[in-house]
């Protein structure tokens, strides 16, 4: 993918907002909306389910084993963290959301210590 740039000012507005999550935070989920997109038949308003398991599927393969290191690096330690994310993004209309949206969506969706590391492939041949 290539790498995706704010305009100018755009970042200044998100660290008014929420300055809890690096840059990359707000790259990285914007990246993660297009990788749910292509996987889809065509496109289509994602739930933030969907876009929060698109955001634990991209950070593998991204990232791999290191996932959970720089993901955190970032400030997202929960799914619920994603949802703050997209949210602020949301609240600046850089994303458009449907009035049924809500950061509920993205509490709990997975368990970052299992997602991560219990269930890492080279972590489940150890078993």
């Amino acid at each position: 993918m290539p790498e995706l740039a704010f305009r100018d000012g755009i970042m200044d507005r998100i660290r008014m907002r929420e300055q809890r999550f690096d840059e990359r935070a707000y790259l990285f989920v914007l990246g993660a909306l297009e990788y749910c997109q292509q996987r889809l038949p065509e496109r289509r308003h994602i739930s933030g389910r969907e876009l929060a398991l698109s955001c634990r599927d991209l950070a593998l393969d991204r990232f791999g084993v290191l996932a959970r290191l720089v993901l955190d690096s970032w400030g997202i330690r929960s799914s619920s963290d994603i949802g703050d994310v997209v949210f602020t993004l949301v609240d600046l209309e850089l994303l458009m959301s449907q009035p049924t949206d809500s950061r509920d969506e993205f509490i709990g969706v997975f368990d970052f210590d299992q997602a991560f590391e219990r269930d890492y492939p080279w972590c489940a041949q150890l078993v």
